[in-house]
């Protein structure tokens, strides 16, 4: 196959599974505030960046994702960057398992075939209204049902030939997968009181198997995340 997606793009990353006590306070606090969770994300890097740095989650390409098992009151978290961790500062007290770090390396070529699993935080811009001045800007409004989330993840898809953002602005995934066998589950909202009083973000789940059309795009899409949330454990996008 000729032409600028031919030959295969490598994805470099390590990923860290977290497996935290949920009834311990440390954990609690991560499940009950998502500022607080971005937190406990981040304490594994410390002296990468400067203190203080706005964008320090891009810049060391941190990505995270977490799931809860309430009858086994575990919280998984899985924490993906492009440096190593330090898990020190976690309490030995709050960890069920000791933490499990993996180092990714993976070619990916066109046409092949993953299956996945992500965690959207499904939003659209919704225009001004009429009348507006031109310096009002859209709000940015979450889908609730999960007909509408699985339109915003197609929206993202990239068929075969496709270039990696689409005409109306949409930034796509690299990939492209049949629209029936998607799985979409809305999650719980997560919030934080204070003080970033007025952060709610919708999630869902979305399930199914990508097949690579644009290598290149893609491994930008599994090392930067896509979508809004990304530093509140929204937009990691995890395969196998």
């Amino acid at each position: 196959m000729d032409g600028p997606h031919a030959s295969g793009a490598r994805f470099v990353a390590t990923q860290t599974l977290l497996t935290l006590d949920a009834r311990h306070p440390y954990a609690a606090k991560s499940l009950i505030d998502a500022q607080d969770m971005h937190r406990t994300v981040m304490c594994g890097f410390p002296g990468w960046v400067d203190d203080g740095s706005r964008d320090a989650r891009a810049q060391m390409g941190i990505l995270s994702t977490w799931t809860l098992n309430l009858r086994e009151a575990r919280l998984s978290l899985v924490v993906q960057s492009q440096v190593p961790g330090d898990w020190g500062r976690v309490p030995r007290a709050a960890l069920a398992e000791e933490p499990e770090t993996l180092t990714l390396d993976r070619t990916f070529s066109v046409g092949d075939t993953v299956d996945f699993r992500t965690v959207v935080n499904p939003v659209y811009s919704r225009p001004p209204a009429p009348g507006s001045s031109e310096k009002t800007r859209g709000q940015r409004v979450a889908h609730t049902r999960p007909d509408h989330v699985k339109n915003w993840f197609v929206r993202r898809l990239q068929p075969s030939g496709e270039p990696p953002v689409a005409p109306d602005g949409v930034t796509r995934l690299g990939a492209d997968a049949p629209a029936d066998q998607l799985a979409v589950r809305m999650l719980p909202r997560v919030s934080s009181p204070a003080p970033h009083k007025g952060l709610r973000l919708v999630r869902a789940e979305v399930r199914g198997k990508l097949t690579v059309t644009d290598p290149k795009t893609f491994v930008g899409t599994l090392t930067r995340g896509f979508g809004h949330g990304r530093a509140y454990s929204c937009g990691l996008l995890l395969v196998r």
